[in-house]
C-alpha cells in the first residue's frame, strides 16, 4: 500500500476513485493499439512544421486523416496536459517519442471528457482518433474516444530535465527511463538513459553477429560453480542444501570453455554475467557482463587483430566516427598502438625522474626494480616477486597514459597463471590487456595447455593462498584432467561489455550503462 503522504498524491487516489465510478476499470488488460507513437512520429515527422497557405495545409491534413484509413489507435503516458475551455492539449510518449493529442468534449462525448478531467500528470490512456497538423505545425492527433489504462499515484518526475539525482537515477531507474524519455533539455550529443540502453542492446547484437559469422558458437557454461576458478578474485559464496556442498558464482567461465576445446569445439563464445565479491567504484561492479571466447590453433596475436577489427567495427556501427569523445578526451581508433608493459612503463616514465629511470633489462632485475619503486615513493610489500613488482609499477606509470586504444603485451609469468610463456623468454607470457580511456577493456593469452605446467602454476597459486591471498585461485583438479586428454594451440579472450558500452555512449561511471547496479542499502 502506498502512502499518502501529501496532498497531491491523496488527490491521485481520489481520481482513481472517481475513475472508478465513473465505471472505467482501474487497472484493465489490454489496449489495441494500430500503430505505436514511435512509428508515427517517424514516419510523418516530415510533415511537423509545415505552415504553408491554407490549400497546402488542407491537402497534408487530407492525407493525415487517411492514416489507417481514418482510424489510429496509440496508447502512451500523458507528459503534459493543457485545458482550454472545453477543448484540451495533451502530450502522449511510449518512451521513445512523444505526440500530441487533441480531446474536444464535443468529439469524444460527456463520458470521455469527463474521465479526462480525472486524469493526471503520467497516467497511462489509449487513445483513437485521426492525424493531423496543427496550425502551429505540429503532428496531432485529434481524439474521438479515450479509454483509461493505468494511474500514476506517485508524481512524475521534470518533465523537461529529467533526473538529476544520481542516487535516484540508479535506484529507481524506472523513475530515470520515464525522464529521460520525455526530456527536452540536453547538452548537443549528450544521451538520454533510455538511448544508451538502446545503444547497449545494439552493440550487444553487434557483438553476436560478429562472431556467429566468423564460426564461433554462442555455449552457455554453469553460473555456480564448485570451484572458484577461471581468474584471480573473491567469489561469493552460497550453499546447495540439497547436494550439501558450498558453490560460488563464477568468477569467470574460461576453464569450463576451454574444456569445450579440448572436447572438440574449436571456436567457442560466451556473453554472460560475471561475479566478483569486490569493492564498488565508477569502474567496477559486483556483476558484470563479459564476453569471452577462445579459438583453436590461434595465438594472442590473431586475437589482438581480431579484437581491433571487432571494437574497430562497432565504432563504425554505432559512432559513425573513428574519433569519438570521452569525457574530457578525444578517442582515435584510427589508430591503435601496441607496447609491451616495460616500453611503456619506459615511455611513460615521469619526467622529473628521468635520472631514476630503469632499463629495459633493469625491470626484470630485483636491484632496479626496487630502486624504480623507491624513486616513485610506490609503497609495496617487500615479498612480491619481479614480475608483481613490475605490475605495479606499470599500473602507477603508464595506465593513467594509455587513453587511445593501447595493447598491452609480454607480461610476467607470475601474473598470468593461465598464460603460456613466451617460446624466447620464460620470464614472460604470451599476453595481452587493451586499455582505451585509462580502463583495461580485454585481457588475453595463448592458452596455457601443458597439463604438468600447468598444476604447477595451480599449486603456486595454493601457495599465495595459503600466504594470506585470498584471490589467488585455487586447484581444478578436473581441469587438469581435461587438459590430459589433450588440447590444441588455442588463444582466448575475455571483453568487458559494460566498459565497452561505457566508451561507445560517453558515460563516465558503470552504473549509468548497468540498468540496476548494485546500491549501497537505502537510508530509512
Amino acid at each position: 500500500m502506498l502512502t499518502q503522504d501529501n496532498d497531491q498524491i491523496q488527490q491521485r487516489h481520489l481520481h482513481l476513485e472517481e475513475i472508478n465510478q465513473l465505471g472505467h476499470a482501474a487497472y484493465p488488460h489490454r489496449f489495441d493499439r494500430t500503430h505505436t507513437i514511435s512509428s508515427l512520429v517517424a514516419q510523418y515527422h516530415s510533415y511537423a512544421g509545415k505552415r504553408e497557405d491554407e490549400t497546402e495545409t488542407a491537402r497534408i491534413n487530407a492525407e493525415l486523416k487517411a492514416v489507417g484509413d481514418g482510424t489510429v489507435r496509440i496508447a502512451g503516458r500523458i507528459l503534459t496536459m493543457r485545458l482550454m475551455g472545453k477543448a484540451a492539449f495533451a502530450h502522449l510518449s511510449d518512451g521513445g517519442a512523444r505526440l500530441q493529442i487533441y480531446v474536444r468534449k464535443n468529439d469524444v462525448g460527456d463520458e470521455a471528457w469527463a474521465l479526462y478531467n480525472k486524469l493526471d500528470l503520467g497516467d497511462w490512456v489509449g487513445v483513437e482518433g485521426f492525424l493531423f497538423i496543427t496550425k502551429t505545425g505540429e503532428l496531432s492527433l485529434h481524439a474521438r474516444s479515450l479509454q483509461f489504462l493505468a494511474k500514476a499515484l506517485l508524481p512524475m518526475p521534470d518533465k523537461y530535465h529529467g533526473v538529476t539525482d544520481k542516487e535516484l537515477r540508479y535506484r529507481q531507474r524506472y523513475v530515470d527511463l520515464i525522464a529521460s524519455g520525455s526530456a527536452h533539455e540536453r547538452e548537443e550529443g549528450e544521451l538520454t538513459s533510455r538511448e544508451v540502453f538502446v545503444k547497449r542492446a545494439s552493440i550487444v547484437r553487434a557483438v553476436r553477429g560478429f562472431f556467429d559469422k566468423r564460426g564461433y558458437i554462442e555455449v552457455e557454461t554453469p553460473m555456480l560453480t564448485p570451484l572458484a576458478t577461471g581468474a584471480a578474485a573473491r567469489p561469493f559464496v552460497t550453499h546447495h542444501n540439497a547436494l550439501d556442498i558450498p558453490l560460488y558464482a563464477r568468477i569467470a567461465p574460461e576453464l569450463y570453455l576451454k574444456r569445450l576445446i579440448v572436447g572438440g569445439f574449436e571456436r567457442v563464445y560466451e556473453l554472460n554475467r560475471n561475479f566478483r565479491n569486490e569493492g564498488l567504484s565508477i569502474r567496477h561492479n559486483p556483476e558484470f557482463t563479459m564476453l569471452e571466447f577462445y579459438q583453436a590453433y590461434a595465438d594472442f596475436n590473431d586475437l589482438m587483430n581480431l579484437t581491433e577489427e571487432l571494437i574497430t567495427g562497432l565504432v563504425d556501427e554505432v559512432c559513425g566516427s573513428r574519433q569519438i569523445p570521452y569525457q574530457e578526451h578525444t578517442l582515435d581508433f584510427a589508430h591503435w598502438q601496441r607496447l609491451t608493459m616495460r616500453e611503456a612503463v619506459l615511455k611513460y616514465w615521469p619526467d622529473h625522474l628521468q635520472d631514476k629511470k630503469p632499463t629495459l633489462d633493469g625491470l626484470m632485475d630485483r636491484a632496479e626494480l626496487e630502486a624504480a619503486a623507491a624513486a616513485l615513493e610506490l609503497g609495496f610489500d617487500p615479498k612480491l616477486n619481479n614480475g608483481y613488482l613490475l605490475g605495479e609499477i606499470f599500473e602507477h606509470v603508464a595506465e593513467p597514459h594509455l587513453i587511445s586504444p593501447t595493447f598491452i603485451t609480454e607480461f610476467p609469468t607470475e601474473l598470468s597463471p593461465l598464460s603460456k610463456q613466451n617460446a624466447n623468454d620464460p620470464r614472460f607470457v604470451d599476453r595481452f590487456e587493451l586499455f582505451i580511456a585509462q580502463m583495461e577493456i580485454a585481457n588475453a593469452f595463448s592458452e596455457l595447455n601443458d597439463p604438468a605446467e600447468q598444476k604447477h602454476r595451480f599449486e603456486e597459486q595454493m601457495k599465495q593462498r595459503e600466504g594470506g591471498d585470498d584471490e589467488a585461485m585455487v586447484m581444478d583438479e578436473d581441469y587438469i584432467r581435461a587438459l590430459s586428454y589433450g588440447m590444441p594451440p588455442t588463444a582466448g579472450e575475455g571483453i568487458g561489455i559494460d566498459r565497452l558500452v561505457m566508451l561507445l555512449t560517453n558515460q563516465r561511471s558503470i552504473r549509468d550503462v548497468i540498468l540496476f547496479p548494485h546500491m549501497r542499502p537505502e537510508a530509512k
